[in-house]
């Protein structure tokens, strides 16, 4: 019985560090996934579409434009209405993260305000709420979000909150967001044209060193054709 005993109990350990040692490398394995994609950006340089927010006061319909300017950055453009008191257009500028791959990504970023709402304000001492629309507003942004790029189309879920400087009160108001859009522009294809640019611009700086090498003046410099010291002639006796 005793040596039955100590096979079972050299058995259980051996599964007990199999298993530890499969969670090990499944981790690491997670780890260095989401360390590889720490690189990946967002699959598209330029997208458009709809996007639906709702808050405590107002639900809203607007539209989204997406522009990579750098690697994993974008310019956000977001003009949205509940076609009643409140009409605002916010600029932001987001950065992307990717997770496990770069068609599904992690961002965050923050930008300015500027619209016409609706104001509600508490007084206490009267024991009244006092609402007034129309109002011009300026607020800052924060967003925080999800994005899932496939077959040409961006999806994201996003959430806004915007701090007002002037113009509404409550001081706060929190947004949340549902974004679908359609890719206009590749990644790749934006990628092709910087490198393309990128290419020209070489070659240009390229052209103008030789020339200035050779001490050659580009066509089309009409001050040097105008200016330029013709050589003087004598004559001949």
């Amino acid at each position: 019985m005793a040596v039955l005993f100590n096979l079972i109990v050299r058995f259980t350990k051996q599964l007990s560090l199999v298993r530890i040692m499969k969670n090990r490398i499944y981790l690491i394995g997670c780890l260095s996934l989401i360390y590889v994609c720490q690189a990946c950006g967002q699959s598209y340089g330029t997208s458009l579409g709809v996007r639906l927010g709702n808050d405590r006061i107002k639900r809203t319909v607007g539209l989204s434009l997406k522009q990579r300017i750098m690697k994993r950055v974008t310019l956000e453009g977001i003009m949205q209405t509940d076609f009643r008191r409140n009409s605002t257009f916010h600029a932001l500028i987001e950065h992307h993260r990717g997770v496990l791959t770069k068609r599904f990504n992690f961002y965050m970023g923050g930008g300015l305000s500027f619209g016409s709402e609706e104001s509600v304000r508490n007084n206490r001492d009267a024991r009244e709420i006092i609402t007034t629309y129309g109002n011009a507003t300026v607020g800052v942004d924060l967003i925080f979000g999800l994005e899932f790029t496939l077959l040409k189309h961006s999806f994201s879920v996003d959430y806004k909150p915007n701090f007002n400087l002037a113009g509404r009160e409550p001081l706060y108001r929190g947004q949340v967001g549902f974004s679908a859009r359609g890719v206009l522009v590749k990644g790749s294809t934006q990628n092709k044209r910087q490198r393309q640019r990128t290419r020209e611009r070489k070659k240009k700086l390229k052209e103008k060193e030789r020339n200035k090498k050779r001490g050659t003046v580009p066509s089309g410099n009409f001050l040097y054709k105008v200016f330029k010291k013709q050589p003087s002639t004598t004559p001949s006796n």
